[in-house]
């Protein structure tokens, strides 16, 4: 078996001078569809997982758990499919969405569910008397959940959030079913085309590989200049889902 690492450079004779630059281009999307769904899960998934704890808020309570048994029981293939050929036929100003965009909604609404489980248990795991003192000095609900509980919840939860940053890179890739060239498409497509397919899956592999790792040593430095002392235990709250 011979390698030929040289396949990266040829010319792919389309828009890209080289495979090369053509796989860096992809991984560029990939990059790019994983921020911004990200970007969506944490702020959804954090205003769901808040309205999930809500005192005296049953209808928001129950509306926080059927987003996040709606969106994470479905598979994520599934919800790019519906969000690229149904949705568009029941809400027609999504046709002139850009497939990109519709990977990202699908992407982040799925993320979100999974994080909006950890901001709730991160929530529920601080003592009550955090919530008792915030409404002695006068709070009104929003005042203390924005400046005492959720300050302190998602500190503790951000090892999770590291396990669903990665998760959102690695998912990115069931974005070549709706045709986005991201990593796994360009995979695909260049294989097909070169015959190559142990220099080109190795070579997207590694570059999956440096990502999550980046990811990883990112969060972990986030984690350790922001832990609350006592919550080692809790911070894993909500993992498991």
């Amino acid at each position: 078996m011979s390698w030929d690492w040289q396949v990266f450079l040829q010319d792919p004779g389309g828009k890209y001078p080289t495979y090369l630059e053509w796989m860096l281009s992809a991984w560029g999307w990939t990059v790019s569809v994983s921020l911004l769904a990200l970007l969506l899960a944490l702020v959804s998934g954090a205003i769901v997982g808040t309205l999930r704890t809500l005192p005296d808020s049953p209808v928001w309570v129950r509306f926080g758990n059927a987003w996040v048994e709606l969106f994470r029981n479905i598979p994520l293939l599934v919800q790019i499919f519906l969000w690229y050929h149904v949705l568009p036929a029941i809400i027609p100003v999504l046709k002139n969405v850009p497939s990109f965009v519709l990977v990202v909604l699908a992407l982040g609404f799925f993320t979100s569910a999974r994080i909006a489980e950890q901001v709730r248990s991160g929530i529920q795991a601080l003592p009550r008397g955090q919530r008792y003192a915030g409404m002695a000095l006068g709070f009104t609900t929003p005042q203390y959940y924005r400046y005492v509980l959720l300050p302190m919840a998602l500190r503790i939860i951000l090892p999770p959030l590291t396990s669903e940053t990665m998760n959102i890179f690695k998912n990115s890739s069931v974005a070549f079913a709706v045709s986005v060239s991201e990593l796994t498409m360009f995979a695909m497509q260049a294989q097909e085309e070169t015959s190559r397919g142990i220099e080109v899956y190795l070579a997207v592999t590694g570059l999956y590989v440096i990502s999550a790792f980046a990811i990883n040593r990112i969060m972990a430095f986030i984690e350790k200049k922001t832990r609350v002392p006592g919550f080692i235990v809790a911070s894993s709250a909500g993992g498991g889902h």
